[in-house]
C-alpha cells in the first residue's frame, strides 16, 4: 500500500469516528496549546525586561548610602552629600556624568485635584543621561538649580492625574507639600523602569528639592554614568577608591555605601522569569504524554475493532510492515492533527492575553516547530505498541474474529 493511500485510510477511519478522534486529540492540543502559551509569556516578559534594561541605561552604576545602627536598631544612615558626587565627576575617570538624587512621595495638588506622587530632586543632567527627551515646554536649567528656582518637570502620565492635557500643564502651578512649583517642561513618554513608573514622576532641581522638600543635605543616591571604554567593574573599582577617600575610611575596613547596577536586578529576575517559564512549559508538556497515552488506548481499541479488516489485508497480501504501517501513519495523523489545533489554540490564547490582559506576549516559531515536532514523536512513541499488535495478528484467526 503506497504511503498516500495509507494517508487517505487514515483520515476515513478518523472521520468515522469524528467524536472520538477528537477526544482522542483533546490531550494533545491541551498540551500544545498550554507548552505555546507558557513559552510566549516567558518570551514577552523577557523582551520587557531586556526593554526595561535598554530604558534605564545598561551603562549606569547606582551608589547608595550604608545603614547604621543606633541603640542597636538598623536605620538610614545617609551619608553621601553633594561633595561626594563633584568628588566622583572630578577624580573617577571612569564616570561620564554623575546624576545626585534625592526623592520622596508627596501630595501634590493642581486645582481641586490631590495626587500623591514621587518627587526627585536631581541636577539638569538627568535628562541627557537618562535619554529623557521633553516634548512640551523645557527642562529647569543649572541657573534653575543655583538659584533654588521652584520649577518642576512632571512625566507624560501626570496630565492624565489631573485631568489635563500635557501642553496644557506647562505655565501651571503644583503645589507640592503647600509649595507652589511651576511646571516648565513636561517628559516624553518612557513607561514602567523597574518598579516605578517614571511618567507619574515630578522632577525638580537638587537643591530646591533639598532646601523646601527633603529636610536635609544628604543624598538618597548617586547614579554615574559609565564612561566609553570602560568597563562596569572598572567604573566600581573607581568610584570605591573616591568615596572611600571622601569618607577617610581605613584600609580593610567596610565601605559605608554600595554600587550596585540596576541591570543586575534585572537579570535576576529575567533569569527567574525565564526558569518559572520554563517550569510551567514544562508541566504542561505532561499534557502531550498524557494525551499520547490516550492515543495509545485508542489504537488499541481500534486495532479490536479492526481485527477482521486486518485479516483481510493480509489474506489479500498486504506484509505486517504494511499494517504496522498504517496504524503508525493513523496515530501520527492524530497526533499532528490535535498538534496543529494546539498551535492555533495557543497562539489565540497568547493574543487575548495580551490584549485583554496587558502582558506582553511574543509566540516563537522555535517554539511552535518545537511543539509540533513534539506532538508528531508522542504519535510515533505511543503508536508502535497498538501497530506491532496489530501487524503481529495472524490472518486466519482475525478472519475468524467476530
Amino acid at each position: 500500500m503506497l504511503f498516500g493511500e495509507m494517508v487517505v485510510v487514515a483520515l476515513q477511519s478518523i472521520r468515522a469516528n469524528l467524536f472520538r478522534g477528537f477526544l482522542t486529540m483533546l490531550g494533545i492540543i491541551i498540551g500544545v496549546a498550554s507548552v505555546i502559551t507558557m513559552v510566549s509569556l516567558g518570551t514577552g516578559a523577557q523582551r520587557a525586561i531586556d526593554e526595561q534594561i535598554e530604558a534605564l541605561g545598561a551603562n549606569i552604576l547606582s551608589v547608595s548610602a550604608g545603614s547604621g545602627f543606633s541603640r542597636g536598631v538598623a536605620r538610614d544612615a545617609s551619608n553621601l552629600t553633594i561633595t561626594d558626587a563633584e568628588a566622583i565627576a572630578a577624580d573617577a575617570e571612569a564616570v561620564a556624568a554623575v546624576i545626585p538624587e534625592n526623592s520622596s512621595r508627596s501630595q501634590v495638588k493642581l486645582g481641586s485635584l490631590n495626587q500623591n506622587l514621587r518627587i526627585v530632586g536631581t541636577t539638569p543632567n538627568f535628562l541627557p543621561v537618562n535619554r529623557y527627551t521633553v516634548s512640551y515646554g523645557r527642562a529647569f536649567t543649572q541657573a534653575d538649580e543655583a538659584a533654588k528656582r521652584r520649577v518642576a518637570v512632571v512625566g507624560d502620565g501626570i496630565a492624565g492625574k489631573f485631568e489635563t492635557t500635557s501642553d496644557g500643564l506647562v505655565g501651571e502651578t503644583l503645589y507640592i507639600q503647600g509649595i507652589a512649583f511651576e511646571v516648565v517642561g513636561v517628559l516624553q513618554a518612557v513607561g514602567q523602569v523597574g518598579w516605578r513608573n517614571v511618567d507619574e514622576q515630578v522632577w525638580v532641581p537638587l537643591q530646591t528639592g533639598q532646601y523646601r522638600l527633603f529636610g536635609t543635605d544628604r543624598l538618597e543616591r548617586i547614579n554615574a554614568q559609565i564612561a566609553p571604554g570602560y568597563t562596569e567593574d572598572e567604573a566600581t573599582i573607581d568610584i570605591e577608591r573616591v568615596l572611600r577617600r571622601e569618607h577617610k575610611i581605613l584600609p580593610g575596613k567596610d565601605n559605608d555605601f554600595s554600587i550596585g547596577s540596576p541591570t543586575q536586578f534585572f537579570n535576576v529576575r529575567a533569569a527567574a522569569t525565564n526558569v518559572f517559564a520554563f517550569l510551567l512549559a514544562g508541566i504542561a508538556s505532561i499534557s502531550l504524554i498524557v494525551g499520547g497515552i490516550g492515543i495509545m488506548n485508542i489504537m488499541l481499541v481500534t486495532v479490536t475493532e479492526r481485527t477482521r479488516e486486518v485479516g483481510i489485508r493480509k489474506a489479500l497480501g498486504a506484509t505486517r510492515l504494511n499494517i504496522l504501517m498504517q496504524f503508525l501513519v493513523e496515530a501520527l495523523i492524530l497526533c499532528m492533527l490535535g498538534g496543529a489545533v494546539g498551535i492555533m489554540l495557543g497562539v489565540g490564547i497568547s493574543a487575548a492575553i495580551a490584549q485583554f490582559a496587558g502582558w506582553q506576549t511574543i509566540v516563537s516559531p522555535l517554539a511552535i516547530v518545537i511543539a509540533f515536532a513534539f506532538s508528531a514523536g508522542v504519535g510515533l512513541f505511543f503508536g508502535i505498541w497498538p501497530a506491532k499488535k496489530a501487524a503481529s495478528l495472524n490472518p486466519i484467526d482475525a478472519l475468524r474474529y467476530e
